[in-house]
This record gives structure tokens, sequence and C-alpha cells, in this order.
């Protein structure tokens, strides 16, 4: 009985973890595609002026909400598999957490949507709002949680890889986070085209953890 019971357990186990893994590795090419193909065919949007994060607004404003919530919800139960490929790791303990904060605080940015701005959507008057709203404020407080917790995320990973000796990695990693970490400070210095050089870091940032996850997942 019990030589029957531990191997099953043990592939029980490894289905789930692997099952927990995919729901990171699917995170990245879902927001990539639902974002870019909205940047691309919505009207008015320009990527090097509006925030990914504007396509939240207008009619079709629903498509990001949803993509910001499903893909944050994937990255936080994700979480809980990237716990279970690092335990006894180095980075075991915080890179999962940091990967589940930016999860919810993706949620929380779908929740509380920004306000229109710069002529997004079509007929919204050019320039920044006068005013901002308390859903616009929260909005930005979710995104910088996000970001920062991937930025810090990326570095724990690259950490991790680095001391495993697996120098590839360990460099995906660290160039996610310095991607995320440029990307952001540019754009909030207001840089020229600064939301885009922030939607390039955000992506490369996601794609590193996702690359990550699937590394894992192939190992089990």
């Amino acid at each position: 009985m019990i030589a029957t019971t531990v191997p099953a357990t043990g592939s029980r186990t490894r289905t789930a973890t692997r099952s927990l893994l995919a729901c990171v590795v699917t995170a990245t090419p879902l927001w990539a595609a639902v974002a870019l193909s909205q940047a691309a065919l919505r009207e008015g949007f320009d990527i090097t002026r509006h925030p990914l994060s504007a396509l939240s607004n207008g009619s079709l404003g629903w498509l990001q909400i949803a993509d910001f919530v499903i893909v944050g919800a994937l990255l936080a139960v994700g979480a809980a598999g990237l716990r279970r490929a690092l335990a006894g790791g180095t980075g075991g303990t915080w890179a999962p957490r940091l990967v589940r904060v930016a999860g919810v605080g993706m949620i929380a940015a779908g929740v509380f949507v920004m306000d229109p701005a710069d002529g997004f959507p079509a007929g919204t008057p050019y320039g920044p709002p006068a005013t901002l709203t308390w859903h616009s404020y929260a909005h930005f407080a979710a995104g910088s949680v996000t970001f920062l917790s991937l930025i810090a995320a990326c570095f724990v990973l690259g950490r991790h890889f680095g001391r495993a000796g697996d120098r590839r990695y360990a460099l995906l990693s660290r160039v996610g986070g310095t991607a995320l970490l440029l990307g952001n400070g540019w754009a909030m210095a207001g840089g020229r085209a600064g939301t885009l050089t922030l939607a390039v870091g955000v992506m490369t940032a996601m794609l590193s953890v996702s690359l990550v996850a699937n590394r894992f997942r192939s190992t089990l």
C-alpha cells in the first residue's frame, strides 16, 4: 500500500505544480496579445503617448480591464507554483511573494481605472485632465506596487540563478528587472515616448518571469 501511495502522491503534486506554473507561463502572452492588439486597432490610441492602462477607458475598455484582472489572477495563483519550485533555494521565499503582490497589484489596476486623457478615447480633450479622480490615484498606486514588485522579483530570481550557476537565466531575470526599472524611470521623468518604454519594460519583466516559470515546469 505504501509503495504505491507515495509515488501517486508525488505524481499528483508534480501535476499540480506544473498547472500552477502554467498560469505564470500563460500570463505574459495573454497580456501582450490583448493589450497590443488593442493598441494597434483602437481609434485614437498612440502607444508613444498613451499608457496601455488608458485602454481601460471607452466602450471597449472592458477588454483591458479583463486583461488586468485575469493576468493578475494568473500571476497571483501561479506564484504558488514558483514557491514550490524554489523551495529551499535562494529567493524561495521572496520571489513567489513578490510575483503574488504584482498579480494583486494588476487586479487592483484593472478595478481602478485611470481617467481619460490626451485625446483617448476619441473625443477626449488633449493634455492631462484638469483634476484626477480618486480611482485614477488608486490606479497609479496599484501600478507602482506592480512595477516595484516585478522589478524586485526579477532581481531576486537573478540572484537565485546566479548562485545556482545558471548564467543564462540569471542574465534573463536581471535584464527583465533592469528593463522595467529604466522604462518606468524614463516614463516617470516625462521622457520622450515614455509610455512606449514603460510598455516594453513591463512586458520584458513579465516575459522573464514567465520564461523562468516555464523552465521550472519543463524540469518537473
